[in-house]
């Protein structure tokens, strides 16, 4: 007989306490926001939603009492170990933020192949069929008709990704920013034949472009080659999975590519990884750079990588719902967030 979803059920599979659990849930002060992102992410995957009393609550912000936080990911690849999820690093600040502001928010995974509101996996959530929610955060790339749907139903915000011909608020890291400082330290380095690499996630991924426009932009400001067949699974035409994706990568550093820029962290330690099984050693032989800042996975080197703010932006995205819970169809805002430049062990000078 299958367990039944509850607090302690929660508490078990995180080998916390159940007390724990249930302060998650009321906003309790004292829990770590990190703890709470993690409760949540659980939660949410396991189908379980806390459901509390508010008649009598006092709350600071009566426009913004339930937040949905939708993520549009599988449950399975969000839930993996293999790699730190920038989504738990957002939900942390959106957790912390709707705890310091008496306001509650609840998870949902949305699957990716779902493009229409009544498809299966929109529709089952019933605050958002009966549009009870005061407002919407969105993580990861949704199909742009749900945005466009949505964005008629709801206050939303989007974390981290722009929409192209939709006016939607989005709080967001400045991109060329990071791809600049990340190129200007592999040129400082003697690097001239730079590859840019992304993965193909089955729908456009509006942050690698941007970041691909940035290479575009920067290799050419400072006048190096920008050879077609380094730059891997960005034109729609030219679509690979990860292995293909890889081995075009390593064929194209054994023809004298000496740095791949990745448009994502995951992306480099996954290179690193196949290029390391195929004899070829980082720093030694090919320089990798990410784009994220997540922790890096056991037995792996120090990325070289920008580190985004994501705790920030969660908070602010949150702040940003809040304004426009009182003030719906103002102009859509961008907001760009800095990032830093984290030294690892990834990039070395050319040889």
């Amino acid at each position: 007989m299958a367990k039944s979803v509850n607090q302690q059920l929660i508490a078990d599979q995180l080998q916390i306490s159940r007390a724990t659990v249930s302060r998650c849930f009321t906003n309790h002060p004292g829990i770590n926001p990190e703890t709470r992102a993690k409760v949540f992410r659980l939660a949410a995957a396991l189908g379980y939603n806390h459901l509390e009393n508010r008649t009598g609550k006092n709350r600071r912000n009566a426009d913004l009492n339930r937040v949905g936080v939708l993520i549009c990911t599988k449950v399975e690849d969000y839930l993996s170990t293999d790699y730190q999820s920038p989504g738990e690093l957002l939900i942390a600040g959106v957790s912390d933020y709707a705890q310091l502001n008496d306001s509650s928010i609840e998870i949902h995974y949305v699957d990716p192949s779902d493009k229409q509101l009544t498809d299966e996996s929109y529709s089952k959530i019933q605050p958002l069929r009966q549009k009870e929610f005061d407002g919407l955060l969105l993580v990861y790339p949704f199909p742009t008709h749900v945005v466009d749907q949505l964005n008629l139903l709801f206050p939303v915000v989007s974390l981290v990704e722009q929409y192209s011909g939709t006016p939607i608020n989005c709080v967001d890291v400045d991109h060329h920013r990071g791809i600049s400082t990340i190129i200007g330290k592999l040129s400082e380095l003697g690097h001239q034949r730079i590859g840019f690499l992304t993965h193909d996630y089955g729908m456009e991924a509006h942050w690698a472009m941007r970041r691909f426009s940035a290479y575009i932009e920067e290799m050419t400001r400072r006048g190096l080659m920008i050879d077609p067949a380094n730059i891997l699974n960005v034109r729609p035409d030219d679509r690979a999975t990860v292995e293909e994706t890889y081995q075009k990568a390593l064929e194209r550093t054994r023809y004298g590519v000496t740095a791949w820029v990745c448009a994502a962290d995951h992306q480099a330690y996954g290179l690193i990884s196949f290029l390391k099984e195929h004899g070829l050693s980082t720093p030694t032989d090919i320089s990798v750079t990410g784009f994220d800042g997540i922790d890096s996975p056991d037995d792996s080197p120090q990325l070289t990588t920008v580190a985004i703010p994501y705790y920030e932006i969660g908070q602010i995205g949150y702040q940003r719902l809040q304004e426009l819970a009182s003030k719906r169809f103002g102009s859509a805002q961008h907001t760009m967030l800095d990032c830093a430049l984290r030294d690892g062990e990834t990039i070395g000078p050319v040889k």
